[in-house]
């Protein structure tokens, strides 16, 4: 596959859309192929691993958990928000009343929309939609010319280019960590390289109050917001993972905090890897996890009643050989099958990833990859964090894999449009036409539908082996080099209004000489 037809292929999906098709025969509109990569509504029923009595019960018994075990809880603050709406605290520790959770759950919203810096970005967070989440967090990014290297500011802002770039991709993530940028400054950097290269909704860490404050005040600017407007809709969002097992530690309770007060989604998600962090049945990681996802929430709605929250899962196992984790496993599929019925028994948005074990963009990545795809989608997540580009457990970005992952999650989205069962669709005349024995290549129903009735491919080579052979001989991870490559090329960043542009690098540069904020811990 040369550089020339993958750029033609990239810029048809795009969109991850089809052109409107010209007319065929007599000058009549042919079928088009339209389907919409931006708003996925997932038509499936979500499968189940567990009876709806044994759900029942994982949550009678984390609710057991948080009021006769209790959750550990660092941050003093959090502590005393507890306290004030009548939790026991011990030490710290806070031992939950159920009707306190019962509360909170009922205050959550079920549903919420998350703004982006036009309407057309926006998304709307909610049980039977879903929403993509590129790659977050990891400190190292990878290629097939560089190999594994930490990652730099100029990876981020390419992760972002081709998060922007892809219609099947939502929003923004934490992406790769900028290690060539001091952690004082790295928040206004990668802030100003979402809110100018990307018009999706934003991510910010939860590194300490003044990180939060900071980036709050460049999506106003960005989006020209007052502090009312920007509180009263979602904007960004966090992720807050507790300390598992049975602990929230000071920065993330700390971003709870802010993001609540601020009427913002947090993302509250136990790492509940189990033989590990929890315990080393399924069924008793779940009861962790449900346990502290129910603090965590409780610990939201408390600050703010009503604020935006979302389940979140992350159980998987470990290899009791090595104690590293794995993902993509039956248990890993087991777990988000089960978590998205938690979320469903309480009525909330769940986050499922897609993850894996593999160290290189090959073959183990994409069936681990493709069973955490699948078990996210089939199982019936609102959100899929790192859904492109996830390597090495969490530790590399791939820009290869990223490509990928687009592949496969548009796959996805083509199967959740519906399948046309019209009267056309049904090809009577076309099997009248076509004697026993005969084909349906040049059959009018054919040809009136041929560039737009399947699914086109952006990474797969469905050549022959000679034409493939003739081609280069490029497995796949050779054209996602290419694909990633000339998307940048060709990469043109979503025009932002000049004043909001002057008055954002104006801040960006007046909170530098101030000395930027230091991460809190």
């Amino acid at each position: 596959m040369s550089e020339t037809t993958t750029a033609e292929q990239t810029a048809g999906r795009r969109r991850g859309r089809r052109s409107r098709a010209r007319g065929g025969d007599g000058g009549a509109p042919r079928p088009s192929r339209n389907i919409d990569y931006r708003n996925l509504r997932n038509p499936f029923a979500p499968a189940k691993v567990l009876s709806d009595d044994q759900i029942a019960h994982i949550h009678e018994t984390a609710l057991r958990v948080n009021e006769e075990l209790g959750i550990r809880v660092l941050l003093p603050e959090a502590r005393e928000v507890f306290k004030a709406a009548g939790a026991t605290l011990k030490d710290d520790y806070v031992h939950l009343d159920r009707g306190l959770i019962a509360d909170a759950l009922a205050s959550a919203p079920s549903e919420f929309v998350l703004k982006g810096r036009v309407p057309e970005r926006d998304q709307t967070i909610a049980l039977g939609n879903l929403t993509t989440f590129p790659i977050g967090g990891p400190p190292h990014v990878s290629d097939l010319d560089h190999g594994k290297r930490p990652g730099t500011f100029a990876d981020t802002c390419n992760i972002i280019r081709l998060s922007q770039h892809f219609d099947v991709i939502h929003a923004m993530s934490p992406n790769v960590e900028a290690m060539d940028v001091e952690n004082r400054f790295r928040h206004l950097k990668v802030m100003e390289a979402q809110l100018t290269l990307s018009d999706k909704p934003v991510f910010v860490y939860s590194r300490g109050a003044p990180q939060v404050r900071d980036c709050f005040e460049m999506i106003r600017i960005a989006r020209g917001l007052d502090e009312d407007a920007f509180a009263a809709t979602p904007h960004t969002y966090t992720v807050v993972n507790t300390n598992s097992p049975r602990q929230l530690d000071i920065p993330m309770c700390q971003g709870m905090i802010d993001f609540a007060r601020a009427g913002q989604p947090v993302m509250v998600t136990p790492f509940t890897l189990a033989g590990a962090m929890a315990p080393v049945t399924v069924a008793g990681a779940l009861t962790l996890q449900h346990a502290e996802a129910l603090a965590g929430i409780t610990l939201v709605q408390l600050v703010r009643k009503g604020a935006p929250v979302i389940y979140g899962s992350f159980t998987s196992n470990v290899d009791m050989k090595s104690g590293a984790p794995a993902f993509g496993t039956p248990e890993y599929i087991k777990g988000s099958f089960a978590a998205g019925q938690l979320a469903r028994h309480v009525n909330l948005p769940w986050r499922s990833s897609n993850a894996n074990a593999s160290n290189a963009a090959d073959v183990q990545a994409a069936y681990e990859s493709l069973n955490s795809i699948w078990a996210a989608s089939f199982g019936g997540a609102s959100v899929m964090l790192h859904a492109a580009g996830w390597l090495e457990g969490g530790l590399t970005a791939s820009l290869e894999k990223f490509i990928i992952d687009v592949e496969m999650l548009q796959i996805v989205a083509e199967s959740f449009a519906p399948l046309d069962a019209s009267t056309d669709a049904l090809a009577f005349h076309a099997l009248a036409e076509v004697a026993p024995g005969g084909h349906f290549f040049g059959a009018a129903h054919t040809m009136s539908r041929y560039d737009t009735a399947f699914y086109s491919p952006l990474l797969s080579d469905w050549s022959n082996f000679g034409a493939w052979t003739e081609n280069g001989a490029k497995t796949a991870t050779v054209r996602a080099n290419e694909i990633w490559k000339q998307v940048l090329r060709d990469f043109e960043a979503p025009t932002l209004d000049a004043g909001r542009q002057d008055e954002l690098t104006d801040f960006v540069a007046r909170r530098t000489s101030e000395g930027g904020a230091e991460p809190e811990s």
